[in-house]
């Protein structure tokens, strides 16, 4: 099943206040992504649905296997794509934004490699 950018920020996101916080409400996702809290109920049904997510009777949101596996790839890429722009100049903002685009569109067979390439060249380790 393919998934839409929206759903992986989504999911990303849930992963990230969960090591936050160690707790994740529908209120926590939309004041951290600035969203109504009407658009992330809209939002955590769809992922619900897609059994990307399960909510407990007091409104805690935990992620599923496959959900926890889409938001540690998206996480992982945008680490990885936001410290290798910072490493060569991109400043902080610009990387973070710019990873956060291109996280999603990325292929794994290009990910893959740029992570390699990073990775043997030591490019994040000693930033020029």
């Amino acid at each position: 099943m393919e998934i839409h950018e929206s759903a992986e920020n989504y999911l990303e996101t849930i992963l990230i206040l969960k090591n936050r916080f160690n707790m994740v409400r529908s209120i926590d996702i939309a004041n951290e992504l600035n969203y109504t809290k009407p658009s992330v109920s809209i939002a955590m049904k769809k992922l619900r649905e897609n059994e990307y997510i399960i909510m407990d009777d007091k409104g805690y949101i935990s992620l599923t296997e496959s959900g926890l596996s889409i938001a540690e790839k998206i996480y992982e890429r945008h680490q990885v794509l936001s410290k290798y722009l910072m490493a060569i100049g991109v400043s902080k903002t610009t990387a973070i934004e710019d990873a956060c685009r291109i996280e999603h569109v990325i292929s794994d067979e290009s990910f893959y490699r740029l992570k390699s390439y990073i990775h043997e060249n030591s490019i994040l380790s000693n930033p020029k």
